[in-house]
């Protein structure tokens, strides 16, 4: 996939995608949808207490939040590789 052209996300997976570029940003992302949205359009490895996404030479490690939502400094880190890879606010 170029960052020119980005795979179409499924139906479920494009409220989140909303959600992490929405401005101002939203505050409860749930961190289980933000990693299988991830898992959509890179390759995920889940470790115990941290997502690893890797896509080309760029690397991101969230770790995985005590509540239900995505904190908002790894939503921004998602969303710079989100973009990096083609996607935003309208694409699905």
């Amino acid at each position: 996939m170029s960052s020119s052209e980005p795979g179409k996300v499924s139906g479920r997976h494009r409220d989140t995608l909303r959600q992490i570029f929405a401005h101002p940003m939203s505050h409860n992302v749930d961190w289980r949808a933000v990693v299988a949205l991830l898992n959509e359009v890179a390759p995920v490895r889940e470790h115990e207490d941290k997502v690893e996404v890797e896509v080309g030479d760029r690397r991101m490690v969230l770790k995985r939040p005590r509540t239900k939502d995505a904190a908002a400094d790894e939503l921004v880190e998602v969303r710079h590789l989100l973009e990096s890879l083609g996607y935003g606010p309208a694409q699905g």
